[in-house]
């Protein structure tokens, strides 16, 4: 079953737009691919997903960064690799989340 993508419209600021358009041109003069905004924005839940990250006990965005890198520094410490595009997650990660299955592209 082809999964359905969801619309979700959300508030940037500035400097956070510029940075996503960034990334999108810089793929784009390095590789002649363009990511989109919203391309950027589903890698970057699913890499939270395949890290195994939730919410609790998160109130601020403060507690989040200290959420993702005490798992970055766990991986890194154990030498596990992460690799949401095969759905692997790094071993030690007792979150019991298993990373995200390849996203399908969507042409528009």
């Amino acid at each position: 079953m082809e999964e359905k993508n969801q619309r979700v419209v959300t508030f940037l600021n500035r400097d956070e737009v510029d940075f996503l358009d960034k990334l999108g041109k810089d793929a784009l003069f390095s590789t002649g691919v363009k990511l989109s905004r919203t391309k950027l924005i589903a890698w970057l839940v699913d890499f939270m997903k395949g890290l195994g990250i939730n919410g609790e006990n998160i109130t601020s965005e403060a507690d989040l960064e200290r959420r993702v890198m005490e798992v970055l520094k766990q991986i890194s410490a154990e030498g596990s690799v992460l690799n949401t595009s095969h759905g692997r997650v790094p071993q030690g990660n007792d979150c019991g989340v298993e990373a995200p299955r390849p996203r399908k592209e969507v042409s528009r």
